[in-house]
């Protein structure tokens, strides 16, 4: 910490010595709202500069400069800058053109951040699932019946439920410390899918504004400020599927103009599913949002949700069972199993634009969480009699906060951009509780049963410095975990146990030009082990560490295509497997992970365009005998891709693929978790006024499992137990009809 203060100490006396600049802010003509990114070209010079996430831009002082100012999605505009500051500089809306996308030198992690925002403009997400698929080499799997946080694959790893990634909406973290399922449970239903305006993402742990599970990557979501338009949207489909989606504006245009914005969104879903016992699923979401001026140099933002939902499951069922015609592919062994959710949160963020371009951001977040899941993994393998059923639950607040300056400045011919942040997050969850149940109806044997306080206090600095074709970016970050576990069964409060560790990271960028820039992503992440096992094993393993490196280039041979492909690698102190029927996370041993990432672009012309993403990983344990060192449900290559159509008479849509490949079971690779290729169709008339629009899911009505586990089982009336696949079967062919109104 005396470090990292006396580094705060010397880059603001840098920032008082700063050179001052002129310039301005880029916004969105109709919705009024910032414009991150846009591009911002200097004269006849090939020197470009971007907007920073307030839309604001600085150069230095000069009579007059002219600038062409480009974004995608946007038409392009020309003026001349006097010198004067503050000037707004609104773009139309317009064309998805990939020749707008421009290689600079001035945007760490740029490559993620432009392709990110190319594709939410082309494929618009359904569901809040489908929005995390705009990752390239990232897959989800569903397994409890719609309402349970999906399973995530990233980078080789099975990441359970959000052990190795990171994810947050609009600075509210999403994932769960010390869950009740699993650490790190990352549960995205809360979040309505057209309320979404940007993604922000990033493979590795290179981000000092990341911390806990920052190891895969992250993912960050932001919400709209302001609505272009009110919608009602209603869509009905196969297996008695009904959704439906209200957006509504709140103030009027006068309020709007003067900086005030407010709106509400609501979403409701049922459906039964495919499988043979109705899964009864529904869900309703509750989403509003206020920002507004606070005089010339303050913006404040609420944000309020609420969501709760309801389902039936039919778990995993061996593969056994449907070979032997006991069971089809959609039917169950134990259809009691499901559950309930709900969270609310509570979501205040004040910004203040100082001097120099600097910004200083002030944020407080509460939620209320509440969680019960009935599952069955091993159906009569520990009590013949009764099953295996398991009952996991808990209830839990969440308190957090932070505070961050940004301060944008230059020294000489050097750039610079310094940022310091701290903040908190403190979990306490009630009666979290592992018990033996019956038909969801009687405890049979509680298991466990406590409550878990857990405090996370941070604080980070971020250094940039540019200069000409150089981009380096160092940052250091502190974190320090407070765990305690009260004992309930045992009527006992454990040891306090904490622990502290510091992440440094260093990204080199150089630029050659507009087209080709080449990349070094270098730094320390880690991700928090679970309360009750620090409890109960004194402290070991708190906090285990990553390490990664990423070598990689972005480039664009021609105008139309753009390419990012990166090779890196992975250690990790120590891997966790949740064991749930168990209650406890189980340490793997060391790891280590390398691999190739893709990524490519191409517009054929202005209405069509294609993407394809590679992701090939080996993933291997370092305690293992060689030929025993696979780790289990790891993805070794996986691929993803389409073509997306936006043309000019209202008519859009996409075909899309997955692909994942055969992969390794078990930790000898004896039993195999099967791939599989699944292709969607979207298609859409939009007007004005109204669209019209159909969806199918697997279009090729493929057979496919899209979950999988290697699990020990015993069936009702099987003398001893085996070892196998068990599986939760991919949803068939799945058409939905929408119909939406705009007004």
């Amino acid at each position: 910490m005396k470090l990292i203060s006396t580094l705060f100490l010397l880059l603001v006396g840098l920032h008082s010595m700063a050179q001052k600049k002129i310039g301005g802010k880029v916004i969105d003509k109709a919705t009024k709202e910032p414009l991150e990114f846009a591009c911002i070209q200097i004269g006849s010079s090939k020197k470009i500069i971007l907007t920073d996430q307030n839309g604001v831009f600085s150069i230095a002082p000069s009579k007059s400069i002219s600038i062409r100012v480009t974004h995608i999605g946007y038409h392009t505009k020309e003026l001349d800058l006097t010198d004067a500051r503050n000037l707004i500089i609104e773009l139309d809306k317009g064309p998805v053109d990939i020749p707008e996308v421009v290689i600079t030198p001035q945007i760490n992690n740029g490559s993620f951040h432009t392709i990110s925002r190319l594709d939410l403009n082309l494929q618009p997400a359904k569901t809040s699932q489908e929005a995390l698929r705009i990752v390239p080499g990232l897959f989800i799997a569903q397994h409890a019946g719609g309402g349970k946080a999906e399973q995530i694959f990233l980078r080789g790893f099975d990441i359970d439920h959000g052990t190795d990634i990171s994810i947050g909406v609009d600075g509210l973290p999403v994932n769960m410390v010390s869950h009740a399922h699993g650490q790190g449970y990352a549960d995205l239903h809360f979040l309505i899918p057209e309320t979404i305006a940007n993604i922000d993402w990033g493979k590795g742990p290179y981000y000092s504004q990341q911390g806990n599970f920052n190891t895969a990557g992250y993912v960050n979501f932001q919400t709209l400020n302001r609505l272009e338009r009110n919608e009602v949207r209603i869509e009905a489909g196969q297996f008695n599927t009904l959704r439906t989606v209200a957006m509504i504006d709140l103030l009027g245009k006068k309020q709007k103009d003067k900086g005030t914005n407010a709106y509400i969104a609501g979403e409701f879903m049922y459906t039964d599913g495919p499988f043979e016992s109705p899964q009864y699923f529904n869900r309703f979401n509750l989403f509003g949002k206020f920002n507004s001026k606070l005089g010339e140099n303050n913006r404040l933002s609420i944000a309020l949700s609420t969501f709760n939902s309801k389902w039936n499951a039919s778990g995993q069922i061996p593969e056994r069972t449907v070979k032997s015609g006991m069971i089809g592919r959609f039917g169950a062994i134990d259809d009691t199993e499901g559950g309930y959710t709900n969270r609310t949160n509570t979501n205040i963020k004040l910004s203040s634009y100082l001097k120099n371009n600097a910004v200083l951001e002030n944020q407080l977040y509460y939620t209320n969480y509440n969680f019960s899941l009935f599952s069955n993994f091993t159906f009569f393998l520990e009590d013949s009699i009764n099953g295996d059923q398991i009952h996991q639950k808990e209830a839990r607040n969440i308190f957090g906060g932070l505070s961050r300056l940004k301060l944008p400045y230059q020294l000489k011919e050097w750039n610079l951009t310094s940022t310091f942040a701290a903040g908190f997050r403190a979990d306490e969850t009630n009666n979290s509780e592992l018990s033996h149940t019956k038909n969801r109806t009687e405890i049979l044997e509680p298991i466990q049963l406590g409550d878990i306080n857990q405090l996370n206090a941070f604080a980070y600095i971020d250094q940039s410095f540019l200069k000409n074709k150089w981009l380096l970016d160092f940052g250091l970050r502190f974190d320090y975990f407070r765990n305690q576990y009260t004992d309930k069964l045992n009527h006992a409060e454990l040891p306090v146990q904490s622990e502290a560790i510091i992440s440094p990271k260093l990204n080199i960028q150089y630029t050659f030009n507009p087209r080709w820039q080449v990349y070094l992503k270098t730094g320390k992440g880690f991700h928090s082990n679970d309360t009750r096992v620090v409890a109960f094993n004194n402290g070991k393993d708190i906090l285990p560490a990553a390490y990664g490196t990423d070598l990689g280039l972005t480039f664009k041979p021609v105008s139309h295509l753009f390419i990012d492909v990166a090779i890196w690698y992975l250690y990790l102190e120590q891997e966790f497997v949740y064991v749930g029927d168990a209650g406890v996370i189980e340490p793997s041993g060391k790891t280590e992970r390398k691999g190739v990432d893709l990524s490519a672009r191409y517009q054929f012309n202005s209405w069509l365009f294609a993407d394809l993403n590679l992701n090939l990983t080996k993933p291997r344990s370092m305690e293992s005998p060689k030929a025993e060192d696979y780790i289990p449900l790891a993805p070794t290559f996986t691929s993803t891709g389409g073509l997306n159509f936006k043309m000019g008479n209202g008519f859009n849509g996409s075909i899309r693929y997955r692909y994942m490949k055969d992969r390794p079971a078990n930790e000898t690779n004896t039993v195999i978790a099967h791939g599989y290729t699944v292709a969607d169709l979207s298609l859409n008339y939009t007007r004005k006024k109204y669209e019209l629009g159909i969806a199918i899911e697997n279009f090729f009505n493929v057979k496919w499992n899209e979950a999988q586990f290697n699990t020990e089982s015993r069936l009702k009336n099987e003398p001893v137990s085996v070892e196998e696949i068990h599986f939760t079967p991919g949803v068939p062919f799945y058409a939905r009809l929408k119909l939406s109104f705009f007004f």
